[in-house]
């Protein structure tokens, strides 16, 4: 693979790169050396050799009073994002995961989680074993580029090749995902490309073509992709992922971010021609819902925000923001995401004022990662609850239950599977203080059209993001789930998970939804013609009374309480429950 970013290490040293077209000179400066004049190439590119050493630190001077680390900075030192970079020899790591060839994708079960909150990268690594137990076979990795500060959702990267030294080091991750294939478990990792962070994105003061000034966004300036530089950039990161830590899947945040939508195309097929011998799986978050882009040879799947934004007023009864768009006829709507995929697919959707979707009927459910919780879903809210504080308890065992035996791909979020209490809140460590005050006063602002924070008072008990105190708060207590009542609904997860692999997961392949109808007000059946030609039927019922509804299956594979199905048999679908049959071919 020829690479244009970052150094490549050989016998007597290294060999530097930076594209910086917006400066006349740049100069290498290696730690205990004396700066070394960088040779200007063609299109602003600048090189130099150095005799440096794997473990060496290094910075480039782009201007006489600017010094930066390499923005495709493998490692970052002590000075972390704002600090000379570490050169890193990947190479030399001892991977023992050679036979490892990753798992289909029809099997997947998603268990997204933070790695900070988690204990950092060892932490994570022994949590894997639990993970396993519970019937998790793959693990999502929130952001790992470096941020500035100790604290951040990952969100907030500016060096896109280093992972957080925050959470530990290059080869400790490379232990988690070693550890994590010999439990016969894939690793994820979510990588950010539609932006910068605000604080330590260097790249702006000697790449200023880097961005197209005539694109806006949230963050300034649109990334361009439309200069091979910058795909380069970015192809090279999401590869050495995959290639250099050995994840098994990337899940590209906000895509619909990205200006050059046909970019995403040549990013899956490069990754595809580059990363070969192993499943390798590709999933995408995109409000667009631009289904043709869920097809063989580009991506997998896509985060079902559409699923999850019909279940939660199903489940909480609220319908305030974007949730107006998904409250009304809830039970109308989750029949079509059950039996199509998207909710919106090409309709106007009013909270954005314009289209949105194409139609993705003929995709098979597995091209949608179903959730009832994520880190943005729960994060996102001004106080950060979980659906356990939120929804009714048998609604909620009656909705896992739907989640993860449907066919599309299911994910949990960390401690959904004991019902965990404790809130996942927005959090970060700017050491900028103006910027930090802004994050906060921001957060604030955002929740003042809210009905229980439109006044000061109760905007001013929004957590701090900035406080240490908010990122504590936000760890799971994973020694919960085996304390009632977290342990009973740990059981269920399990038994749910264990029942997943047993009926589900090896009749998926080949799956095709055939159809679902509203039956009352918060049910619904749906049907699906499995891959061996069985016939899956769920029945769910999340209101509080019982709805007519008549169905029966060769075998009952689950039911929310004993006689459920009998009495669907019968005529009436009880309340609170989920019940699911399978018709053999």
């Amino acid at each position: 693979m020829t690479t244009l970013w970052g150094p490549v290490i050989h016998e007597t040293g290294a060999t530097f790169r930076i594209w910086a077209p917006s400066s006349e000179t740049v100069s290498l400066e290696v730690e205990g050396m004396a700066p070394v004049p960088m040779t200007a190439g063609d299109k602003g590119w600048f090189t130099a050799d150095a005799p440096a050493r794997p473990g060496a630190t290094y910075a480039f001077r782009t201007a006489p009073d600017l010094v930066v680390p390499d923005p495709a900075a493998r490692a970052t030192g002590p000075g972390g994002v704002h600090g000379p970079s570490v050169l890193v020899d990947h190479a030399a790591y001892p991977w023992k995961d050679g036979a490892w060839r990753g798992r289909p994708w029809h099997e997947t079960v998603l268990y997204e989680l933070h790695a900070g909150a988690c204990g950092g990268y060892n932490g994570v690594r022994a949590l894997l074993p639990r993970l396993r137990e519970l019937g998790v076979t793959a693990v999502e990795l929130m952001p790992l580029a470096a941020f500035p500060g100790g604290r951040n959702w990952g969100y907030d990267g500016v060096q896109p090749f280093a992972p957080d030294s925050s959470y530990g080091t290059p080869d400790e991750l490379k232990a988690l995902v070693e550890e994590a294939h010999a439990l016969g478990l894939s690793v994820f990792v979510d990588c950010v490309f539609n932006h910068f962070g605000p604080d330590g994105a260097y790249i702006h003061a000697y790449a200023k073509a880097f961005f197209d000034e005539g694109i806006h966004t949230p963050w300034g300036a649109a990334i361009d992709f439309k200069k091979p530089e910058v795909r380069a950039f970015f192809e090279e990161c999401a590869i050495m992922w995959l290639r250099d830590y050995h994840m098994d899947g990337l899940r590209l945040d906000a895509v619909h971010a990205i200006a050059d939508q046909p970019w995403l195309d040549v990013l899956a097929r490069r990754i595809r021609q580059e990363v070969t011998g192993r499943e390798i799986h590709l999933v995408l978050e995109n409000e667009g819902n631009t289904a043709s882009k869920l097809t063989p040879g580009l991506y997998e799947a896509q985060w079902n925000d559409d699923g999850h934004n019909v279940l939660h007023p199903l489940l909480t009864g609220e319908r305030e923001g974007y949730y107006e768009d998904f409250a009304d006829d809830g039970a109308k709507k989750l029949a079509r995401v059950m039996g199509e995929g998207f909710l919106f697919q090409g309709e106007e959707m009013p909270h954005l004022g314009r289209p949105r979707g194409e139609p993705s009927a003929h995709l098979p459910p597995t091209a949608f990662v179903l959730f009832l919780q994520n880190h943005d879903q729960v994060g996102n809210r001004a106080m950060g609850e979980r659906l356990s504080v939120l929804a009714d308890p048998a609604t909620l065992r009656a909705a896992a239950a739907l989640l993860l035996l449907s066919p599309q791909i299911p994910m949990l979020f960390m401690g959904e599977e004991w019902g965990s209490k404790s809130p996942f809140l927005f959090f970060t460590g700017f050491e900028n203080k103006e910027l930090a005050e802004a994050v906060k006063e921001g957060r604030r602002k955002e929740f003042a059209h809210f009905k229980a924070f439109q006044d000061e008072a109760a905007r001013a008990r929004i957590p701090d993001p900035n406080d240490p105190r908010t990122f504590e708060a936000s760890r799971p207590d994973f020694d919960e789930a085996a304390r009632p009542p977290h342990d009973a609904v740990l059981a269920h997860h399990k038994a749910l998970l264990t029942l997943r692999h047993a009926e589900i997961v090896p009749r998926l392949k080949g799956a095709m939804a055939e159809g679902a109808e509203a039956i009352g007000p918060a049910a619904v059946l749906a049907r699906w013609r499995m891959g061996d030609g069985a016939r899956l039927t769920i029945a769910v019922n999340f209101g509080a009374e019982p709805v007519a509804a008549r169905a029966s299956g060769a075998r009952t594979i689950f039911e929310g309480n004993p006689g459920d199905a009998a009495a669907l048999s019968g005529g009436t679908l009880p309340p609170r429950t989920t019940i699911a049959l399978l018709d053999p071919s």
